[in-house]
């Protein structure tokens, strides 16, 4: 049968999460509660609050002698995380239903982005309906604006927590499901990022690579995209990476509003993934409409890309650390890397001709990722076109599948 995680602060919310063990449980599923109440000493969760602290690595008695909230509820974030997601991995629970205000939704959280995508999971919150970044993170969370505050059950909040319910006991269900479908054959997923000025070379290595007998997911590279990649890496969805543009790590590096966060480019070799990486649109760093762009950048080259995006030219300088942060990341790969330069442009702008092409700049980039993966064994690819031209994307993708095919 399967089983819904429901977590919450027990101390405060105990009558509401009494009526959703209920609920759950005449829906058909198991419930496995787990209390993060700051002070709760409730007797009836199968992982108490003490449990979940010292999941965390704290002592629960010690951290509540201190009666600091703040590192309370950091503390219990931790441990929850830790929790669901060993029960996670071990088949112990099929979805997590948390129901909460401002702090046990801060709690709830990290728990629910410890879990893989595609794991089911859903937070009703009195702060669902402001910015949600903070809650859902990278991953396919659910969140449900509890239009009331959790404070007791009536006709309004059984209404809301009713669909919740019914919502999660139906997921899990249905996860538990594919779980135990051990017939169903899946293609190896490959992710593969895009730009729109690396459209040409990103589509070319996807038709290889489908062609190759992998079924390609495409991130476009807005930093929510790179972020959302990263994750499916650390959830073990994906069988190698195409990291064909990396142009996130400017906007991080500068300042854009596409950053990925200091992050990107990591994950694949913390997990000792196969991935073939390059340089698409490292020549730009990415703004909004033009009066959005900070003064500071008024003397810099820039260029009106459509009405509601500005690009900017990295500089020689800012082509130089980029190098050196790329080749710093991948030398530290556990897994086969391999790196591609298009000597000739690193995107549809970035070409004789065009209004980003700078050679002295681009070649600082290459300069710097040679001098930074000298001596490891991450090669090294130079070819002499530009990153869109015919066969620059094929060379990626069949470079990819001779690693993943040899790595198994």
């Amino acid at each position: 049968m399967a089983t819904v995680a429901l977590l919450g602060t027990l101390d405060t919310k105990a009558e509401e999460y009494g009526w959703l063990s209920r609920e759950l449980s005449r829906h058909g599923v198991e419930v496995l509660t787990i209390d993060v109440g700051s002070f709760s000493t409730y007797p009836h969760a199968h992982v108490s609050a003490d449990a979940v602290l010292a999941a965390a690595g704290v002592d629960p008695d010690q951290v509540r002698a201190r009666r600091d909230r703040g590192e309370m509820m950091t503390a219990m974030g931790q441990g929850a995380a830790t929790l669901v997601r060993e029960l996670a991995q071990q088949g112990k629970i099929h979805a997590l239903l948390s129901v909460a205000g401002s702090g046990g939704s801060s709690v709830a959280a990290p728990a629910m982005q410890a879990l893989p995508v595609g794991f089911p999971k859903l937070l009703v919150s009195t702060m669902a309906s402001g910015d949600v970044r903070p809650y859902v993170g990278d991953v396919d969370a659910m969140l449900m604006y509890s239009v009331v505050d959790v404070a007791g059950i009536n006709s309004i909040s059984t209404q809301v927590l009713g669909n919740a319910v019914a919502a999660a006991a139906g997921m899990a269900t249905e996860y538990e499901r594919r779980l135990g479908d051990q017939t169903q054959e899946h293609k190896p997923l490959i992710g593969v990022t895009m730009f729109g000025l690396t459209t040409p070379a990103a589509d070319e290595a996807r038709k290889r690579l489908t062609e190759l007998g992998y079924e390609v997911l495409v991130f476009h590279a807005t930093g929510t995209g790179g972020r959302a990649m990263e994750k499916l890496i650390d959830s073990g969805l994906l069988a190698g990476v195409c990291d064909l543009t990396t142009t996130e790590l400017a906007d991080d590096l500068v300042g854009g509003v596409l950053s990925a966060g200091p992050g990107r480019l990591e994950a694949a070799g913390r997990c000792g993934l196969p991935q073939v990486v390059s340089l698409g649109a490292l020549d730009m760093v990415n703004f909004g409409p033009r009066d959005s762009v900070p003064q500071q950048f008024n003397d810099r080259h820039l260029l009106v890309h459509n009405p509601t995006v500005t690009l900017m030219r990295t500089t020689r300088e800012e082509m130089a650390e980029l190098g050196q942060r790329i080749a710093s990341k991948l030398a530290h790969a556990t897994g086969p890397t391999e790196v591609f330069i298009p000597r000739q442009g690193l995107s549809g702008i970035d070409i004789a001709g065009g209004p980003f092409h700078d050679e002295d700049a681009d070649r600082a980039l290459f300069a710097a990722l040679h001098d930074g993966l000298h001596g490891t064994n991450v090669p090294i690819h130079e070819l002499d076109q530009d990153i869109n031209s015919t066969g620059f994307g094929r060379a990626m993708a069949e470079a990819l599948d001779a690693m993943i095919r040899t790595k198994s």
